[in-house]
């Protein structure tokens, strides 16, 4: 079996059910959800990427990780079918998703739209 270890940071979280309003909902500014599970190949390749833009747009976005195996209500409740998704909300709501994995560049551009907005 791997064992994979998702490091936190000061700018990247990891969250469940019982911070994700508080957290996500009701942030001041944008926050950009992770939904991934540790089984998963794409999540894996995703990761560093989300940490990194987690430095660069530090103070500007917050970004949190959610394990969708450990917190299938949130999973339901936004009806994420894939991973990893990739959630942008803006004043409590969904203002952008990305399904699967990505390059940096792509994350970047739906985050400075929603900046913009």
């Amino acid at each position: 079996m791997i064992s994979v270890v998702i490091l936190e940071t000061k700018t990247l979280q990891h969250i469940g059910t019982k911070d994700f309003e508080a957290e996500v909902l009701r942030s001041s500014v944008p926050a950009v959800v992770d939904f991934y599970a540790d089984w998963c190949g794409p999540c894996r390749t995703v990761s560093p990427i989300i940490s990194q833009l987690s430095d660069e747009y530090s103070g500007k976005v917050r970004f949190f990780k959610v394990n969708t195996d450990e917190n299938p209500d949130i999973v339901v409740k936004y009806g994420i079918m894939s991973i990893p998704t990739i959630m942008l909300f803006k004043n409590g709501q969904v203002a952008s998703t990305v399904i699967g994995a990505g390059p940096a560049s792509m994350y970047r551009q739906k985050i400075d739209a929603v900046l913009k907005n």
